[in-house]
């Protein structure tokens, strides 16, 4: 995994936004910042969450910059089918990464507009991954990528590797 600046730019633009530059906003808008009073147990386990979150991201985008040759951004996506590392145990664990740290975000700053973003965001996502992104993967990599659908779960993580 190397610090390029294509994986830097892939990361800014879409978990970065989702998970940092939304909830900002919102925290805004609550007034959170500024005047948050932390608490021992939102505090540790929302930040377990988010850091975790933010790892998973972190490793995906790396995984679509280093060896996919692309982002994951939809002008820009990967030119090769990533099958390795975080994406032989589930299909989609950016969006798990990023639901992960969204979570953490709302326990961590007591907020109800984070937890409506998580929920609007993951409806998008249960809609949109089933019926935009993975026809167009089938689309873009065939064969590959329907025995892949076939051997790894979308969301929730296989207790094995793929081989």
């Amino acid at each position: 995994m190397t610090l390029s600046p294509a994986l830097i730019k892939a990361f800014i633009i879409f978990p970065l936004n989702v998970m940092g530059v939304i909830p900002a906003f919102i925290l805004l808008y609550e007034g959170k910042f500024g005047s948050h009073q932390l608490e021992v147990v939102t505090a540790i386990s929302g930040g377990v969450l988010v850091a975790c979150g933010l790892v998973i991201c972190w490793v995906t985008v790396s995984l679509f910059t280093d060896y996919g040759d692309g982002t994951p951004a939809p002008f820009a996506p990967p030119k090769k089918l990533v099958v390795i590392g975080i994406y032989r145990y589930m299909r989609n664990p950016m969006m798990t990464g990023v639901w992960c740290a969204l979570i953490g975000e709302a326990i961590f700053f007591k907020s109800p507009g984070i937890a409506l973003w998580l929920m609007i965001f993951f409806a998008g996502c249960m809609a949109l991954i089933p019926l935009w992104e993975e026809p167009d993967l089938e689309k873009r990599f065939g064969e590959s990528y329907r025995e892949y659908k076939k051997q790894v779960p979308r969301w929730i993580p296989r207790l094995t590797a793929l081989l």
